[in-house]
């Protein structure tokens, strides 16, 4: 709750969405809300009319309302919350309660329930120079008034290209790039930066990140045995998605029903993976149907998370305590999910692929020029081997036919029809027994009788090696389907094996918008249910994830919950206006993205003023750009563009880059398959992250603060501790990149400052100041005197990866510049985004 040192003063009467329900919902709904199960005294207090029948609120009548009673009294039989549930109303909540209360204790529909209305722009009287310069500036503007606050001056252009680059495609400006936009007098090239960035391949690629968190995305099915997939085809599915600035509602069809389309493409059916990302566990102890359930339960938490931003995870078990979300509601939206024709647990495949159908074959250039040489050669195998594979079957037929078939292992229908006399056989009895024995011979006989010989021998491999290649090397993403509908019923507590009362089929939350007729009842309604111009949720919860991108918090900071206990927005005629402009404006992402870009509050500086720190230390007022440190990804991305190390193709197979020696090797408790890391040479080494091999049970060990993959993340955590460092200072990545950056450095002037002012420009897009230069000038001559005591610590330093060294480069003075250059990396500057 907005406190009134950080905020304008509260009104005389307090308003029930921002300042009650919170309350409330905090401190009484899990006793006194609507899960009649854990209901105490047969009180409710989420709906009015029952919490002033129980004169628990007496409207107007702060001294009867047993409620303001309970919460000042000092008896530990008698307050509430009581004393074990460990929540105590401050000075401040009990005096709002009472306000409320004397005001006539209105009730109001919880915000994010009902339909977002484009409110009017607000008119600022005396703005600041270039401010409104869309809409959005002026909701700000409003929202800073009274507050003794005021929007802070627009950054420089060094700063707006290095955070448009970092938020838009995720790599730093060139220095040239830097310095032609610094330069450049157009009033419009601001405006031709963000479509240059907009229409980049890269954007697709940055963008996908926090998609592929909310996805739960991640190479490798996760548990024990953890066998891979191919899901990085539903990735680079995503990745094109965004860059075509595919309609925000199309995105979703596709990706929640992409399958179930008229005509579905190929590439449909993959976007239809999005729900085929999560945990698959093949281990020998685990229940197919209990898992299968877990698939189940995953895919309506991750659905209702990413497009409504509920916790709907909690009404599994029993009623939600605080939205007016039921069980039956929770199996209602899962009966949608509950018609894959899957098991529950993975198929092998090989030692190194489990999947689970149904799949989608999607087989490269190079997997079917393989396919095709494999059967070339297997079919001049065959020619080889013929004659002797001919004569013995002709002899072991004779046999048959001679000496009768039992005894031999044949089919029964096979040993029925030789039973007939041959002068009763019909001409199909004739054609059957010959094209029987021939395939009983090739299945079963023709190994143990000329299997040895070195003709045949080499065409049976060769079938031999074509099947694993297709086993291991074929592509198969996992995708939905609908062919095995089940019934589906309430499960008592969440139990898979407790089901009870009558069969449900699917329907959304009975609170929100009912599907409407006509719309099928599957994924493909709730996919359409979602887009309704009723819909209160979609917009909104979208356009708040696309904030927080840009700002690092969005406007309703509890972006996975717009619950009744997730946070009320500071500016919600701000998120409401986006939304609907969101919505009329085709559901197109680049638009919005365009939209805040290119706002006066996106263009603030971030630099942080006393007044900022003790009026609003979160930048919820929106007085300052946001300054936060650049995901993990991002930073290893950043670090490779700047040392010219950054292999920029777009899509395709993950890669392995450097990774701690036996990372994987807590997995090989078994001999089922070998888990040791296989790290890629040459240019895969250094592809962006997003191409990075993921497996869910070891997470890449240098990338901190990201998502686990297991479940769905829509809202990141930024920590701080020593291991972040401890990466960015010695992961091979890191050291690499600086002794390549250092090399790069070093051809662009012939002396040290030079040299640094040069690395110093890559890194940060600016050029160094005295004082910087002073600084890191004196650290390279530390470390040339360091290095020049101990060449042998300099030629380790500069052989740090793969890449390849320049040999004319003297070794102690690269690694003095390798030194500074990874100083330089680790700048807070350069692991910020600004």
């Amino acid at each position: 709750m907005a406190s009134a040192a950080a905020f304008a003063a509260e009104p005389a009467a307090p308003d029930f969405n921002r300042d009650i329900r919170p309350i409330l919902a905090e401190n009484c709904f899990a006793c006194h809300g609507q899960d009649a199960a854990k209901r105490q005294a047969d009180l409710r207090l989420d709906v009015r009319d029952a919490a002033v029948a129980a004169r628990a609120i007496v409207p107007g009548e702060p001294g009867a309302s047993g409620l303001l009673e309970r919460i000042h009294s000092t008896d530990p039989e008698v307050v509430m919350p009581t004393p074990a549930s460990n929540r105590r109303l401050s000075a401040e909540q009990k005096e709002i309660l009472g306000r409320w209360i004397a005001a006539g204790a209105p009730y109001a529909e919880h915000w994010a329930f009902v339909a977002p209305r484009r409110p009017p722009v607000p008119q600022p009287s005396a703005p600041p120079a270039g401010w409104p310069a869309n809409p959005i500036d002026a909701f700000v503007l409003d929202g800073l008034g009274g507050t003794g606050l005021a929007p802070s001056p627009e950054a420089d252009r060094a700063t707006l290209i290095r955070r448009l680059h970092a938020d838009m495609i995720g790599l730093p400006p060139t220095p040239e790039e830097v310095a032609a936009f610094v330069a450049d007098p157009d009033p419009s090239a601001y405006e031709r930066l963000v479509d240059r960035l907009l229409a980049s391949p890269h954007y697709g690629e940055r963008m996908a990140l926090p998609w592929l968190d909310a996805a739960r995305y991640a190479d490798s099915n996760g548990f024990q045995q953890d066998g891979d997939t191919w899901q990085w085809l539903w990735r680079d599915w995503v990745v094109k998605a965004l860059n075509d600035d595919l309609p925000f509602d199309r995105f979703t069809i596709e990706q929640l029903a992409g399958d179930l389309l008229d005509s579905a493409t190929v590439d449909q059916r993959i976007a239809s993976g999005f729900n085929r990302n999560h945990l698959l566990n093949g281990e020998g102890g685990a229940i197919a149907e209990e898992q299968r359930f877990n698939n189940l339960f995953d895919r309506v938490d991750t659905t209702a998370t990413t497009w409504l931003g509920l916790t709907m995870a909690c009404a599994q078990c029993h009623d939600h305590k605080y939205d007016p979300l039921t069980q039956t509601d929770y199996y209602r939206l899962l009966d949608a999910f509950n018609r894959v024709p899957e098991t529950g647990a993975p198929q092998y495949f090989s030692a190194r692929i489990r999947v689970a159908p149904p799949v989608v074959e999607v087989p490269s250039a190079e997997n079917t020029a393989a396919i095709a040489d494999y059967e070339k050669r297997i079919a001049a195998a065959d020619e080889a081997a013929r004659p002797i594979v001919e004569a013995a079957f002709a002899g072991w037929k004779a046999g048959v036919l001679a000496g009768g078939a039992e005894g031999r292992g044949l089919p029964e229908a096979l040993v029925k029809r030789l039973g007939k006399p041959e002068g009763e056989r019909s001409a199909e009895d004739k054609q059957a027994i010959e094209s029987d024995l021939r395939r009983h011979f090739d299945d079963t006989v023709k190994r143990s009788v000329v299997g040895a010989q070195p003709a045949v021998k080499q065409a049976d491999d060769l079938r031999g090696e074509l099947a694993a290649y297709r086993a291991d090397r074929i592509p198969r993403v996992m995708v939905m389907s609908d062919e095995r509908p089940r019934q589906t019923r309430l499960l008592s507590r969440g139990d898979y094996l407790s089901p009870e009362g009558e069969a449900l089929s699917f329907a959304p939350p009975a609170f929100l918008p009912p599907l409407p007729a006509g719309v099928p009842a599957n994924r493909l309604g709730l996919a359409t249910w979602l887009f309704l111009p009723e819909q209160p949720l979609t917009a909104r919860v979208h356009v708040n994830r696309i904030w927080q991108h840009f700002f690092g918090i969005g406007l309703v900071k509890t972006a996975e919950d717009f619950g009744v206990q997730g946070e009320f927005p500071r500016h919600r005629d701000l998120l409401d206006w986006l939304a609907v402009e969101f919505r009329d404006g085709g559901w197109s992402q680049k638009r919005i993205h365009r939209l805040i870009v290119t706002s006066a509050t996106y263009r603030q500086a971030s630099r942080v003023t006393p007044a900022h720190l003790a009026l609003d230390p979160e930048n919820r007022l929106l007085a300052r750009a946001g300054r936060f440190r650049m995901p993990a990804p991002i930073l290893r991305d950043q670090a490779l563009a700047a040392a010219g190390l950054l292999d920029r193709r777009v899509g395709g197979a993950p890669v392995y880059p450097y990774q701690p020696d036996g990372i994987w090797e807590s997995l090989a408790i078994t001999k089922e398959r070998d888990f040791t890391y296989p790290l890629s040479q040459g240019a895969d080494l250094y592809r962006r992250s997003l191409y990075t091999f993921w497996r869910r049970t070891v997470s890449p060990a240098n990338m901190f603060d990201v998502a686990n993959r297991q479940t769905c993340r829509v809202r990141g955590a930024v920590t701080s501790t020593p291991l972040h460092a401890l990466t960015t200072l010695n992961d091979p990545t890191w050291v690499e990149a600086a002794r390549a950056l250092a090399a790069r450095a070093w051809g662009a002037a012939g002396d040290a400052e030079g040299r640094i002012g040069r690395a110093v420009a890559l890194v940060v897009g600016r050029q160094p100041t005295a004082a910087d230069l002073a600084i890191l000038t004196r650290m390279h001559r530390r470390q040339r005197e360091l290095y020049a005591a101990d060449p042998a610590a300099a030629a380790a330093l500069v052989s740090v990866g793969a890449s390849p060294r320049d040999p004319a480069l003297d070794a102690v003075e690269h690694a003095a510049l390798a030194a500074v250059c990874l100083a330089i990396l680790n700048l807070d500057e350069a692991l910020s985004r600004q």
